[in-house]
């Protein structure tokens, strides 16, 4: 098993607070795996096994309709004495109501409980209602192009060879763990893609027309790092001779999110200092979705940087948005307590033009802005504006 030492460094921080912590992400993206690390590094620190308490909810032995008084019964009954119990339990959400027995397991147990899921159950929205004030969400995403290269630490490749292939291949860590081709690598992940989808959208809300949703789900990846609005879904699909409702869209669009397959980026306006309602961008959860979709296009890879540094930003616990000065853009503004930096990605500093470098010159404020790039020559600054190669950002969090 290969550590993820951010996760485990959190999880530690938060350990014996009286919060729940939920721990929240794609299918796939290791979410079991920084359990399973919670649970050897609570041994290590002396902890005993019998007061580590670990149960999976995605199994057979759970689709007979377990209610949530059926869940507390099961773990309360494990716990024989009045010490600390560790609770480990894995994809909460197939268990309808789990919130009710989370929370009584917090208030009439000597516990602490960590949580996964990978749908809508794990939003801050559902779960308000039972543990207000009381749990610590903790996204989890797909491999960092750092934690990548820890699962690459046997591969003879250059780094430069393995930023290559985390930009073809994604970070999901049962691609980087093997050697696979490109064949074989969007397989697996289409396999997740569609485990996904079935799960946690098409029969979790009903839908009935999949090709329909399909379509949609094909124009948000191909317009990935672009703004559009659900109006300008209809209008495509009425295009192809199709009809679909906005309310339908942007229902769509919310599934997907609660899924944890997108993440919707909103505009920033920098002159009035508040978050804009209209034209976001979406963004998706690994790189890889949309090559196994659509096929590996060298063309679309200025728009999967920006991709990866949306993601790598909000590791770094960033509030990321897009950037708006009067009429002009900036790919990224990012904000952290009192801090704020400007982005612009680009994969050769030649494809940038001088209104984009424009765009971030004509902002007054004395925050950092940085032009992020794939170009090897590319070094130094233009007019204070910091040029760095995507590869220096991923693996340096000083940026």
């Amino acid at each position: 098993m290969i550590i993820r030492p951010y996760y485990l460094k959190t999880l530690k921080t938060y350990r014996d607070v009286p919060l729940v912590k939920i721990l929240a992400g794609i299918r796939r993206c290791g979410k079991s795996t920084i359990l399973d690390m919670l649970r050897d590094d609570l041994v290590e620190s002396g902890i005993s096994l019998d007061h580590i308490i670990s149960v999976s909810y995605t199994s057979e032995d759970f689709d007979n309709g377990m209610t949530d008084k059926d869940m507390y019964d099961n773990i309360k009954k494990q716990m024989i004495d009045d010490k600390r119990y560790y609770l480990l339990l894995d994809e909460v959400q197939e268990i309808f109501g789990w919130e009710k027995a989370i929370n009584s397991l917090l208030e009439r147990t000597n516990s602490d409980i960590y949580v996964t899921g990978s749908n809508s159950k794990l939003m801050s929205s559902e779960i308000s209602t039972y543990l207000t004030g009381r749990y610590i969400s903790i996204p989890v995403y797909t491999l960092s192009f750092l934690e990548y290269l820890d699962f690459k630490k046997q591969d003879l490749k250059s780094p430069k060879d393995l930023l290559n292939e985390y930009i073809r291949f994604g970070g999901f860590p049962i691609v980087a763990i093997g050697n696979f081709d490109a064949h074989s690598a969007y397989q697996i992940v289409e396999g997740i893609y569609n485990s996904v989808i079935t799960n946690d959208i098409t029969k979790r809300h009903n839908v009935t027309n999949i090709d329909l949703f399909n379509r949609v789900v094909k124009y948000i990846i191909e317009n990935v790092g672009k703004t559009f609005s659900a109006n300008s879904i209809v209008k495509f699909l009425k295009s192809e001779g199709r009809s679909l409702s906005i309310e339908t869209i942007y229902n769509y669009l919310s599934w997907l999110e609660k899924a944890f397959v997108i993440y919707r980026c909103q505009r920033y306006d920098l002159q009035g200092k508040s978050i804009l309602k209209t034209q976001e961008k979406f963004y998706l959860a690994d790189t890889s979705l949309k090559y196994c979709m659509m096929g590996f296009n060298p063309t679309s890879i200025a728009a999967m940087l920006e991709n990866i540094v949306y993601f790598e930003l909000r590791r770094r616990g960033y509030e990321v948005y897009i950037g708006k000065n009067k009429t002009k853009e900036i790919d990224f503004v990012a904000i952290r307590r009192d801090e704020r930096i400007y982005v612009q990605v680009c994969s050769r500093l030649l494809d940038m033009s001088d209104r984009e470098i424009d765009n971030l010159l004509e902002i007054k404020d004395n925050y950092q802005k940085y032009i992020i790039t794939l170009d090897e020559l590319a070094t130094g600054n233009i007019k204070g504006i910091k040029i760095i190669h995507l590869a220096d950002f991923l693996l340096n969090d000083e940026y």
